[in-house]
């Protein structure tokens, strides 16, 4: 029983619970968007929102399928444009990526492996804080 307990108490599992809750009602948010892209489009083009589900090719229905994919890749696009852009940007401005190079305590592991290698004379000095 403890072992259910520490479980739940973990913290992953809240953590999972709310990226759930949020990820449902933000998928509302862009679906409802993309549905209002739709509408636009089809008032653009005079009619309805573009639908395909009566379009065969060589006597099979692919129209249900171009319709979704229609969806998708405006959906797709609103993402990517309103959501991933705007999230990588504000990333590297608060949270910049770390300078290139070799970290400290990388230096030192590297330091102490060739002094092993080479018999270990000489001293190592720890890098200032």
């Amino acid at each position: 029983m403890s072992g259910f307990k520490n479980f739940l108490l973990r913290g992953n599992l809240i953590d999972l619970a709310v990226a759930v809750i949020i990820g449902t009602a933000f998928g509302a948010v862009v679906t409802e968007f993309t549905n209002v892209l739709l509408s636009a489009i089809g008032r653009l083009t005079g009619g309805k929102q573009p639908n395909f589900d009566t379009v065969e090719v060589g006597g099979v229905i692919v129209g249900p399928f171009l319709t979704a994919l229609v969806a998708f890749l405006i959906l797709a696009a609103v993402v990517y444009f309103f959501v991933v852009t705007p999230y990588v940007k504000a990333k590297e401005r608060f949270f910049p990526s770390p300078e290139p190079g070799t970290p400290e305590d990388i230096k030192l592991l590297q330091e102490i492996r060739d002094l092993l290698a080479t018999g270990g004379t000489a001293r190592i000095t720890p890098p200032a804080e």
